[in-house]
Order: structure tokens, then sequence, then C-alpha cells
């Protein structure tokens, strides 16, 4: 992703600074170039993202919804922006390519880590929403693709 957001422009945030605020619309994209990101989810600290090239704001751009987490960088550092991030993701393939493998991967991630602990603690107390979550996820599917744009709703291809 570095080699396909060099057009973006960076900006530099210090360690403590908020990128991106759970529930607060933007549409923004980000990627991160250098540093340290800290992502949390109503309040939890879910994971640390150092890798450069990750891609933060997918979810919410894809979803067309406010950010499900809050991103703060944890360390000095500097991230590539599109402020349209529907259009940056949707303006090469390779680019929407990487993001969807990006999200596969978390994806299985989850998943495996969830059926994991299903085998390990079967019903133990707490842990008996297990096999229904895992259920919701194989059974999750993207609303239909519709045509057109909100400038042209319905075109004639």
């Amino acid at each position: 992703m570095l080699r396909l957001s060099t057009a973006l422009p960076e900006v530099e945030f210090d360690s403590g600074d908020v990128i991106v605020t759970e529930g607060l619309a933007n549409g923004s994209l980000w990627v991160l170039v250098a540093g340290e990101l800290s992502i949390s989810k109503g309040g939890a600290a879910i994971s640390t993202v150092t890798r450069p090239g990750s891609v933060i704001g997918e979810i919410s751009v894809l979803l067309g919804s406010a950010p499900t987490a809050t991103v703060t960088a944890s360390a000095p550092s500097r991230l590539r922006h599109a402020d349209d991030g529907r259009a940056f993701l949707f303006s090469d393939e390779e680019i929407t390519r990487v993001v969807a493998v990006g999200l596969a991967a978390r994806l299985d991630l989850v998943t495996s880590y969830l059926a994991d602990l299903k085998h390990q603690y079967g019903d133990a107390p707490g842990l008996a929403m297990v096999p229904a979550v895992l259920r919701r996820l194989a059974e999750r599917q993207a609303p239909a693709a519709v045509s057109g744009s909100s400038r042209d709703p319905r075109p004639e291809y």
C-alpha cells in the first residue's frame, strides 16, 4: 500500500494525538508510513499497528458508516491521508485488492481465534456466545450490489 499511496498528502502526529474517533463520521482513509497506532473500541484496547502500509478507516469507508474504532498515535507517527477514502479505495483495482486481502486475513484470524476458544473452553461460563458469533460470521452476507451512484442512481448500463 505504501507504493500505491505515494500521491496522498502526509500528516504528522504526536504521541497521544487522536487520528480517528469511533462513531464520528468522516469518510477518510489513512495509510501508516511510520510510527505506532493504538486501536480501541468502546474504550477497550484492541490492538497496536506498527506495520508501514497498514490501512486505517477502510471498514467505515466500505460500510458507509462512522468509524468503528478510535485510532490514536501511541508514538510520533506519519500517515498518508485520503480525505475521500471511497474514491481512493476504488481508484485502482490493486488498492481495492490489497485492502480486501487485509480484511480477509483479519477476519480469518478472528474466526480462527473464536473457533479455538470454542474448542478449548467449550461451554464455559462467559463463552457460551462463541458458537452464536461464529454462526453470525459465517452467515453474514453483504448487501446486494446496486449499480449507479448518488449522482446517477439509475444508469442505463
